[in-house]
């Protein structure tokens, strides 16, 4: 079974990387023609999400959602980053996509993204491919 980490520098406190071509890249080096690829995040402050990725908007809406949905309250984590453990935990820290004929299985406007929640960071995101 193909496995690998990606590694990712985030530059913002919050941003959405893409990092589907990287996948693909290692799906093709793989070749696997029919299967599944697994990602896994390690970090407790960051996330892995599907979702559009041909319009940015949609990228920094997520994100001002879940500024809302997260408030800045007193929080007992000490580190100050404990809105970025509860957004970790709504995105999730792994994702599972199909792979047919050596392809993501992706809808037409699907990315996969690393979510940062407490950067800026240099993170790694475990990927395998079964």
């Amino acid at each position: 079974m193909p496995a690998g980490t990606l590694v990712i520098s985030t530059l913002a406190t919050m941003q959405f990387s893409d990092i589907t071509a990287q996948l693909q890249k290692a799906v093709t080096a793989s070749t696997v023609v029919d299967g599944v690829c697994h990602v896994y995040n390690p970090h407790t402050t960051a996330g892995l999400t599907i979702n559009e990725g041909a319009a940015p908007d949609v990228q920094a809406d997520i994100l001002a959602a879940l500024q809302k949905i997260v408030p800045q309250i007193r929080y007992r984590h000490g580190e100050g980053n404990s809105p970025a453990h509860v957004m970790a935990s709504l995105t999730g820290s792994s994702v599972t996509v199909f792979i047919e004929n050596g392809r993501l299985q992706l809808g037409t406007w699907q990315k996969i993204f690393f979510c940062e929640f407490d950067g800026p960071r240099s993170r790694k995101v475990l990927w395998r491919i079964a």
